[in-house]
């Protein structure tokens, strides 16, 4: 379940984007701004009551457009009934934890763990999870992909943590499907250097014909 709706969810853009304790005011800013910029794909934490809130109000305006919103930092299956309730697509774990990814799945939400080592890598693609969130990705950086997708080279990593416009090609040549941004919303600057990542990669796609 969660490999297919991936696969279709993150065909045309390889990039996510994340918004960490904003505010609905702000966040809903932001998202604007990511989709105006061709995000597809927007991930909300949700660490407190307030982030629920955001997570229902962006949901409700991505659909609007046809567009899906994950939630974060899901570290408990207990957070699950919440958000499915506040009508995220998906869910993004920090680690990976096998009880929060089957009960996420069994809810009929898609489910994205964290992993940086190669035991929780295995053990994650053991329980038919194959899209992983790499992180900290800024810690681990392109060269862990790159390594990693020698003995997995299966896994589709999401570079998670600390990605900026200007080190998201890294990861991607590295061999990450997606890259997930944050503050690369904040500026005119910034979001034109997303649009020119978009593009290129687009372009990148049409041209070896996948």
């Amino acid at each position: 379940m969660s490999d297919a709706y991936f696969s279709t969810t993150f065909a045309d853009v390889p990039i996510m984007g994340i918004f960490r304790r904003q505010g609905l005011q702000r966040t809903m800013l932001l998202a604007n701004a990511a989709w105006d910029a061709g995000v597809r794909i927007l991930e909300v934490p949700v660490q407190t009551p307030e982030d629920l809130d955001v997570l229902a109000a962006v949901s409700h305006q991505a659909r609007d457009r046809g567009l899906d919103v994950g939630a974060g930092t899901i570290i408990s299956a207990d957070q699950l009934a919440a958000v499915k309730k506040a009508r995220a697509a998906f869910t993004v774990a920090p680690g990976f934890d096998k009880e929060v990814a089957r009960a996420s799945v069994e809810l009929g939400l898609p489910h994205i763990p964290g992993v940086a080592t190669g035991t929780e890598i295995q053990s994650a693609l053991s329980l038919g999870f194959v899209w992983l969130k790499a992180f900290p990705a800024e810690r681990l950086g392109p060269q862990w992909i790159r390594h990693q997708h020698g003995p997995f080279p299966d896994v589709r990593f999401v570079a998670t943590g600390g990605v900026t416009p200007e080190t998201a090609r890294s990861f991607l040549d590295a061999g990450c499907h997606v890259v997930a941004l944050g503050s690369a919303f904040d500026t005119e600057d910034q979001i034109a250097k997303v649009g020119e990542l978009i593009s290129s990669s687009i372009r990148s796609s049409l041209g070896s014909g996948s």
